[in-house]
């Protein structure tokens, strides 16, 4: 096999690796969540992250009309996970803020995945944990490229 043949198989077999591991860590999930569209989703964790956004900074983030992202937080907030605070510069505009609510589900929610991680890997071998940290690294270095 070719050696641009090899990668261009390597690179399918560890998409399809990575993507069934995000699938089953993901399913970790509180099944609130599972319901949510990926923009309500990345919305809670950029909240969570980053502090209040105003809605255009969110749409911008998130790469989305400003109308699709009013949506996404209209059905947050009536869930009781997001609420709108007065801007503390500019009177004319509203940040959005993760409730109390929303913070409490995003913890549980990384908890819960981080919980199913470290339980999986421990059920690995010294060797495959070795690994699958070198590899780690590895997959670190190729986001940054």
């Amino acid at each position: 096999m070719s050696s641009s043949k090899h990668i261009e198989t390597a690179a399918t077999e560890l998409t399809l690796a990575l993507g069934s591991l995000m699938r089953r860590v993901r399913a970790t999930a509180p099944s609130e969540l599972n319901e949510m569209s990926w923009t309500q989703k990345s919305v809670i964790v950029r909240l969570d992250k980053d502090g209040p956004a105003t809605a255009a900074d969110l749409a911008r983030a998130e790469g989305v009309k400003s109308q699709s992202m009013g949506t996404a937080l209209a059905t947050l907030e009536k869930m009781g996970l997001v609420e709108r605070k007065a801007h503390p510069t500019d009177g004319r505009r509203m940040n959005i803020v993760l409730t109390a609510k929303g913070k409490t589900m995003r913890k549980n929610t990384r908890e819960a995945k981080h919980t199913w991680l470290a339980h999986a890997i421990e059920k690995l071998d010294k060797k495959e944990q070795e690994k699958l940290f070198a590899a780690g690294e590895v997959i670190k270095k190729l986001v940054d490229l």
